[in-house]
This record gives C-alpha cells, sequence and structure tokens, in this order.
C-alpha cells in the first residue's frame, strides 16, 4: 500500500487504552493502524519513543480576529497552537467587530481557510438583539457553540438577566456555552475596590459567590428549558459539587492556570500577569479542581488564551486588563503534570480530544481510529525544557511561565495529514480549515 503519510513505531494513546501502532493516512484521514514494513509513503516519521496523541484541542481560545493585530491574529495564533502541539481550536466573538451575524461568520470562515495554521472552531456571540436568529445562526458551517458572556464583557456581548439567557437557551438547541460570573453581584461589590490595590484583590471582587451564583441560575434555566449548557472555566469547589449533580444539563470546563498556579502566591510574583477572569483561586479551590478532574466530572480542559498587550497587563489592578496568552503553553504544562504523577496520559486525551469532540460535536476528530481526521500531536515525554517569553509566538510576546521548567513537550503537530510543526518549527502554512459540526 501507498499512503500519503506514515507514522511509525510511536505508542499510541486509543480510547481502550496505549499500545504501539503504525498510522498509514490518506486524503487526510486515518486508513490504517496496521501498516506493514513493506507499505510506503510520500513522507514518513519515525515516532519510536514517542507517544502519539490524537490532535488535541483548545476549545477556548480569543484569538482577536479582526480588531487587534498587534495583540494576535488567526494566523499567528494558530501557529502558537501548532509550536504547542494543538491541532484543533474554537475560537472567542468578543472580536471588534463582533461574531454576531452571518455576514461575520461568512467573513471568518473565508479568513480562517486562507491563513489558519490549523483547524478553527468559531463562536457565535449571543446578544439581546440576535437571540431571534440564534438557532438559525448555530446551524452554520464552522460554528461550534452559541457563547453567552453572563459576566462583564466586550461592548453588547453580554446577557446577565434571567428572562434574556432564558430566551437564549429557547432559541435553537445545540449545547451552550457561559461565562457565568453573576454579574449583578460583581456591580454590587465593584465600590469596594479602587485602583492601584494589590493585584490579589482581583480574587476577592470577583469571589466564589460571584462564580457559584452565576452557574446555580444558568443550570436552573437549562433545566426549566430542556437545553444543555457548558459552563466554563469553572474555578470553584462550590460549583464543582454542584455541576456534578447536574450532569443531566451541564458540562464542565477548566483551564490549565486554574490547575497549574495558585493565588494569592501567583499575584504577589506576576501582578497583572496572573489577572484573568474567573481569578486565580486559592488553595482550597485549587486542589478542589484537581479532585473533580481525578474522579472524572471535567468534560474539557482547555487555556482561554487571551491575549493583551504586556504594557497593558503593567498596569495598576482595576486598569489592568484580565485575560493572559496560553494556547501554546497548555500542552507542556500539562505534560509537566502528567510527569508529577498528578494525571495520565490517556486522561489528558480524555479532556483535550475526546471531551472536547464529544461537548462540541466533532465527529471526526478527538480519537484515533480508521476515518477519523489525522491529526495527530506527538510528544517526548521525557523531554526537558524551560518555557520562554522568546518562544512565544503571538505578537504579544510574554507568558505568564516564563523562566519555568517543565518535562514533557511537544515534538510535532500533524492536521489531517499535513505535518504542520515538526521540532519546533512550522514547515507547513495556512493549512487549516473551518471544523465540521454535527447538525
Amino acid at each position: 500500500m501507498h499512503y500519503d503519510l506514515i507514522i511509525r513505531n510511536g505508542k499510541c494513546v486509543f480510547p481502550w487504552g496505549e499500545g504501539q501502532a503504525n498510522i498509514g493516512v490518506k486524503n487526510g484521514r486515518i486508513a490504517s493502524l496496521t501498516v506493514t514494513s513493506q507499505d510506503e509513503a510520500d513522507e514518513i516519521i519515525d515516532a519510536t519513543h514517542l507517544y502519539v496523541l490524537p490532535g488535541l484541542i483548545d476549545s477556548h481560545v480569543h484569538l482577536r480576529d479582526p480588531g487587534k493585530p498587534e495583540v494576535e491574529t488567526i494566523e499567528t495564533g494558530t501557529r502558537a497552537a501548532a509550536l504547542g502541539g494543538v491541532a484543533t481550536v474554537f475560537d472567542m466573538p468578543n472580536t471588534n467587530p463582533a461574531v454576531t451575524d452571518s455576514a461575520m461568520l461568512k467573513w471568518k470562515r473565508e479568513h480562517i481557510n486562507n491563513v489558519a495554521n490549523i483547524d478553527v472552531g468559531i463562536y457565535i456571540g449571543a446578544t439581546r438583539e440576535n437571540t431571534p436568529q440564534l438557532a438559525a445562526l448555530e446551524e452554520e458551517p464552522g460554528v461550534c457553540a452559541v457563547k453567552v458572556f453572563a459576566g462583564s464583557s466586550t461592548g453588547n456581548l453580554m446577557i446577565e438577566d434571567d428572562a434574556s439567557i432564558e430566551a437564549v437557551l429557547r432559541s435553537g438547541r445545540r449545547r451552550v456555552a457561559f461565562h457565568s460570573e453573576d454579574e449583578y453581584r460583581l456591580q454590587e461589590r465593584k465600590p469596594l475596590f479602587h485602583k492601584g490595590q494589590p493585584y490579589a484583590m482581583h480574587a476577592e471582587w470577583r469571589d466564589a459567590e460571584c462564580a457559584f451564583r452565576g452557574t446555580k441560575r444558568i443550570v436552573a434555566l437549562a433545566h426549566k428549558t430542556g437545553r444543555p449548557v457548558h459552563i466554563l472555566h469553572v474555578s470553584t469547589a462550590e460549583e464543582l459539587e454542584f455541576l456534578a449533580q447536574h450532569r443531566d444539563v451541564a458540562s464542565t470546563e477548566v483551564l490549565a492556570n486554574h490547575l497549574t498556579q495558585v493565588g494569592p502566591e501567583c499575584y504577589e510574583r506576576l501582578g497583572g500577569l496572573a489577572v484573568m477572569n474567573p481569578p486565580i483561586r486559592d488553595a482550597h479551590h485549587h486542589a478542589a479542581i484537581w479532585a473533580a478532574l481525578l474522579d472524572g466530572r471535567i468534560d474539557v480542559v482547555s487555556s482561554d488564551h487571551a491575549p493583551h498587550p504586556l504594557g497593558a497587563k503593567r498596569q495598576p489592578w482595576l486598569e489592568c486588563p484580565s485575560g493572559l496568552t496560553g494556547v501554546q503553553t497548555i500542552v507542556p504544562l500539562m505534560l509537566n503534570h502528567i510527569n508529577e504523577g498528578r494525571l495520565t496520559l490517556t486522561h489528558l486525551v480524555d479532556v483535550m480530544a475526546a471531551g472536547p469532540a464529544r461537548i462540541y460535536g466533532v465527529p471526526t476528530k478527538g480519537r484515533l481510529g480508521v476515518g477519523f481526521d489525522a491529526d495527530f500531536t506527538l510528544v517526548d515525554l521525557k523531554k526537558e525544557r524551560t518555557i520562554t517569553n522568546d518562544w512565544i509566538a503571538s505578537p504579544v510576546g510574554w507568558t505568564p511561565f516564563d523562566g519555568t521548567k517543565v518535562k514533557g513537550w511537544p515534538v510535532a503537530t500533524v492536521v489531517r495529514g499535513n505535518i504542520v510543526m515538526k521540532d519546533d518549527e512550522i514547515i507547513s502554512n495556512n493549512k487549516g480549515k473551518i471544523v465540521s459540526f454535527l447538525p
């Protein structure tokens, strides 16, 4: 047999466990897991001593395109993702202009197909004005989900009251993704804080009660309407315990930052480079997030990559924008957690490949199997590196993990059979396409 690509001698992570396999790729799909020594290919990767994972998915990124090319673009953000071992991203709608209608979806699809280095799904932002159209908008090609900001965000992309959230949930049928902080509590407490207070006050203002109230309200409306919801970046012990009791309507995402950093130490060390929403919390919540991950309550682990200029992040608190870079560092950080015994490689594949594919409805991604997209993340679990700012491909050029030593590193990213990244170099540009979701 002749294949487009063969990956030989790798230890593969299948849904049923780890095993050696030689993988053959034809026309962008996995064609065989039993390639023989006589079979040939246009390209061959020798994966001896490497693990071959399904192409990992970061289902929560902000690529700032259109609007802020000096901060991030689809081209630079997907280059960063590929360098970090991510084969697919789902991009948030709070751009300028926001992605809230068919015209912007069309523009974004065309732009992705022209410049993206990996595959991209698109969130459609919910507003009060477009709520009647959401049922149609969520069915457009490339749309991964409707996104609702129930806490402060950009422009008109905020729907904080129960009646308007219910209207969104009654317009359509696919799972709706939520930023679930409670806007009323945020505004009530805002006068208690002022510019120039310690950065750690961020976690006091946007406290655990703020997150828990938002999540309880959204889950109650999910039950009322029968519409499934996906609660993004869950950060509190209270939410995690509550969501476990409502699996029939709610799925759960946590972030690599909340698994890796702990307050207040991170604020003291990093200042504005630790400020994100929801905040990085204390050891109690950090331990609860790990417990939830290890006992199977977490569906998805993402980065919430949301870059800002370094100068802006150095502003005093309350003037410092919330959001951190992360799409390029999530895989090395999670591989380091594996090497430190916190989780297994199979579990990582569940929450960064199979989980996103299941929650968002991507029938051809998320596992190694014949007929699936030939997306692969190849990793060297023994490779030791230090994450540095000069490695970061995003134009802002910084990471909160600058100087962090890790063990485990992505050495190749393959997207539908195209070798996009190998050994820290982008070797195939603009091969990305929009993701196909279940109708």
